[in-house]
């Protein structure tokens, strides 16, 4: 039963790390990696026109659903104007509003946008849309031509597939040049074939977007066909009816309306511009879970102070080290001086490189163990003799830090920095077992110790996975659960295989 439940609450706990990882990861965002950088594009709209010299109203369309992409952060920039984005039946707009100005105004929106392909930009169902009315001749085109492409058709994507290819077959259709005759661009071309489907009872409507490449001073929105074949929008090029949306291509809005609507304004200018940068992910991945409103990223280690953080992204790592100590002493088989003592000792080194944490370490304790032999002829108790060799670790650290300044060792100086407290009881610790067990065995401990702290001090030194263990915490359970399953190993530890290889000859 207790096998059964340890195992139970390893399952239990690693499942919990791994869940809360990938979706910290997957779904928010989360880097792994701390240079870890996510490319966003800077969409800005430059509206001039001439004012006044009464009030003035301004509408720009703005990025509502987004495929494949998400809007960041978004900025209207402006001069005395009031601003609000309002949600209309096809998407989104900015409005500008002053009571009066005079003279050119220039009013500026800013949108940054990431690629995220989980993104849901999903719509509403539409309904049917109404058959639309027609004059003669044109009535009797789209019923013909809706006829003949029906019978070349399956569903509603190839329905759409098909009028477009047959729409851009130059000549070959004499209903389609009918209906084509009094267009003059792109767009009127898409006006007439969402209701030539709007005849086919195909909800259609028409998409404009800017393709985000790395620097354009003068972005031009694109056309683009949308339609709903009852279970989800699809989107096909107007040119020769392919079905999805190309790379890098952002939708700004829906419709037939145009992008930019000035009351009280003349001459009107809108330009786009476009430029690429390159973010931290985690900066990206804050601003993503705002958005959605998550709790984990609201109230993980990055909303502390600095200074907190700081102190959390050494102790974090303790356990890196504790795994290490169970893994060494469980498993290998290594004799240490208690339980976590090469761990704090591993702690020690991070105020020195290894080399003069190792060497300095190894200095203290060999100098305080021969004060401490010393000391043992006074028979002391056991709390005055462990003030006594600290006392003494703290004139041997002034002694040995004045040396290194001299010698022009200022690696020497950070020795005054090692936990005192952490020297004294190796010292005690090493000189009880050198009295008991003998110097063989006090030494052994004592390397043992020195090696299992190197091989901490390596592991909790990886700055990736100083980073991993900071950005998700969570992944302590599933240390915890790999400490708690090595808990019940009872076998062979690796050092014994050589002591009782005897027996297997």
């Amino acid at each position: 039963m207790t096998r059964n439940y340890v195992y139970g609450l390893a399952v239990v706990l690693a499942a919990i790390s791994l869940l809360t990882f990938v979706y910290k990861w997957q779904i928010l965002g989360l880097p792994i990696t701390s240079d870890q950088t996510t490319p966003t594009w800077t969409v800005e709209a430059s509206i001039r026109f001439q004012g006044g010299p009464g009030s003035i109203k301004a509408n720009l369309q703005i990025p509502g659903l987004t495929p494949s992409y998400q809007v960041l952060r978004e900025i209207p920039l402006s001069k005395g104007y009031g601003s609000r984005v309002n949600y209309t039946g096809t998407g989104r707009n900015m409005e500008w509003t002053i009571r009066r100005a005079d003279g050119v105004q220039s009013l500026y929106y800013r949108a940054v946008v990431y690629e995220d392909k989980t993104h849901d930009s999903s719509d509403t169902i539409p309904p049917f849309p109404p058959a639309p009315v027609f004059d003669e001749p044109v009535k009797t085109a789209v019923e013909v031509l809706v006829k003949e492409v029906r019978e070349h058709s399956a569903d509603a994507a190839s329905f759409t597939s098909e009028l477009l290819r047959r729409m851009h077959d130059n000549g070959a259709d004499s209903n389609v040049d009918l209906l084509l005759s009094q267009s003059t661009s792109t767009a009127d071309t898409l006006q007439i074939v969402t209701n030539i489907l709007a005849a086919a009872r195909i909800p259609a409507r028409m998409v404009h977007g800017i393709y985000l490449q790395d620097q354009q001073s003068d972005a031009v929105p694109q056309p683009w066909l949308e339609i709903h074949d009852g279970d989800k929008w699809r989107y096909f090029n107007p040119t020769n009816g392919a079905e999805g949306l190309p790379d890098q291509f952002l939708v700004w809005w829906r419709g037939i309306e145009p992008v930019l609507t000035v009351n009280g304004g003349s001459n009107v200018e809108i330009n786009f511009a476009v430029q690429r940068n390159y973010l931290d992910t985690l900066a990206v991945a804050e601003e993503r879970a705002a958005q959605r409103q998550s709790k984990l990223v609201e109230f993980s280690l990055f909303s502390l102070p600095i200074q907190t953080q700081a102190v959390y992204s050494v102790l974090l790592m303790m356990p890196i080290g504790a795994l290490v100590m169970v893994l060494m002493r469980n498993v290998v088989g290594i004799e240490t001086f208690g339980t976590f003592m090469p761990v704090l000792i591993a702690l020690s080194f991070r105020e020195t490189a290894l080399l003069w944490g190792v060497i300095l370490f190894s200095l203290l304790v060999a100098l305080g163990l021969s004060i401490r032999f010393l000391l043992e002829r006074l028979r002391l108790l056991l709390v005055p003799r462990l003030s006594a060799v600290l006392i003494v670790v703290v004139l041997l650290m002034l002694i040995i830090s004045i040396l290194s300044h001299k010698l022009g060792l200022e690696t020497g100086l950070s020795v005054a920095l090692f936990p005192m407290v952490i020297i004294s009881m190796t010292i005690e610790r090493m000189s009880v077992m050198w009295e008991e067990a003998g110097a063989g065995d006090a030494i052994k401990a004592g390397l043992g110790s020195m090696f299992i702290a190197v091989i901490a001090y390596l592991a909790m030194g990886m700055r990736w996975l100083e980073h991993l263990i900071f950005t998700f915490p969570e992944l302590l359970l599933l240390v915890l659960a790999i400490v708690v399953l090595l808990g019940r190993y009872t076998g062979y530890r690796l050092m014994e295989l050589r002591r009782f290889k005897v027996l297997s000859s």
